[in-house]
């Protein structure tokens, strides 16, 4: 296989494995490992005449993510119980909000850190809290201290010393320095409560923050599941009539129109994903870039493309920061090593 585009099809359409041999099972599942999409790719393919050493790895890793799902669950209510004598309901985000909400996007994912959205003015009542439950840093110099709570979306990650679990608490969904600024208070006040303390982002808000999560705040390493979550959200939330008018909206209040008009036009091309014609827009030649970068890896499951990758790198730092404190970031990042 010359890169991941296999996984992306096998993901979205399964028939498309029938026929593969040895080498290529191989290589699905070294790339569907590499890309954290193997429980994904396990759930889709149950159904499937599969070669008995591939049903085995499959339904290793169709264990593997239950048993990570369970954990995440786990994760979730202890930090309910450690917030709510504030009257703090976390808003949860990404995989354990997939989790916890049942939603089709869970099927498979493996559930990583706890990531969590609470009101900014409550931060450090949120933060000794958790303190007080076991929680320490993970990081602990102090410029690392000093930048995460000057300039960055969220406090510092911190580690349970007990259970290992790592808990990253959020007051936005970008950093502060970021070139756009989605709306903090409206993520807080449209989140619905999905359980007694538990909240989770409102529908629309949850495909912003997966654009946000994929092309806004990183380099797309792991995008290719990114996008695979947003695929199986818009399957589910597309069944609400005034959906795409409602995402439109919200993707412009929080300053995400772009990437998420990009997000839709790489779920369709990838994974045929329905979309809003009129909101995805329509600019292949940019899209391909992205693509390219989504689907970097050979075979086995190594990385490739190191040019597209740095570039991809690159951007990634010149979105997060102005270049004066990008350069002196990077200095500082430099000389600590």
């Amino acid at each position: 296989m010359k890169d991941a585009r296999p996984l992306a099809t096998a993901l979205a359409d399964p028939v498309s494995v029938l026929g593969f041999g040895p080498d290529d099972w191989t290589s699905l599942l070294s790339i569907a490992r590499a890309e954290r999409l193997d429980g994904s790719l396990a759930f889709r393919l149950a159904d499937m005449p599969l070669p008995g050493p591939v049903a085995r790895a499959l339904e290793d890793a169709r264990a593997q993510a239950e048993f990570g799902r369970a954990q995440g669950l786990w994760e979730v209510e202890m930090a309910r119980r450690a917030l709510a004598p504030l009257g703090v309901a976390p808003i949860l985000l990404k995989g354990s909000a997939f989790a916890f909400a049942g939603l089709p996007a869970a099927v498979g994912r493996l559930v990583g850190d706890l990531d969590i959205l609470v009101p900014r003015d409550r931060l450090d009542d949120v933060e000794t809290a958790l303190l007080d439950a076991g929680f320490s840093w993970a990081k602990d110099d102090d410029y690392t201290h000093a930048y995460y709570r000057r300039w960055m979306h969220e406090l510092p990650p911190l580690v349970h010393f007990d259970r290992g679990a790592m808990i990253d608490v959020h007051h936005t969904i970008l950093p502060l320095t970021a070139r756009r600024t989605p709306n903090a208070d409206a993520l807080i006040a449209d989140s619905i409560e999905i359980s007694a303390g538990v909240r989770i982002l409102s529908p629309a808000d949850m495909i912003v923050h997966a654009a946000c999560h994929l092309f806004a705040d990183g380099d797309m390493a792991g995008g290719l599941r990114n996008l695979w979550d947003i695929d199986r959200l818009l399957r589910l939330f597309t069944a609400h009539p005034d959906f795409w008018k409602t995402l439109d909206a919200r993707a412009r209040l929080h300053q995400m129109h772009e990437p998420v008009a990009l997000a839709l036009r790489l779920a369709d091309r990838l994974f045929a994903t329905p979309v809003e014609p009129r909101l995805a827009g329509h600019d292949r030649v940019r899209d391909g870039l992205f693509i390219r970068r989504l689907l970097a890896r050979d075979g086995w499951g190594r990385p490739i493309r190191p040019l597209n990758r740095l570039g991809f790198y690159i951007r990634s730092h010149w979105m997060r920061m102005p270049p004066l404190m990008l350069a002196r970031h990077l200095w500082i990042k430099a000389r600590a090593k």
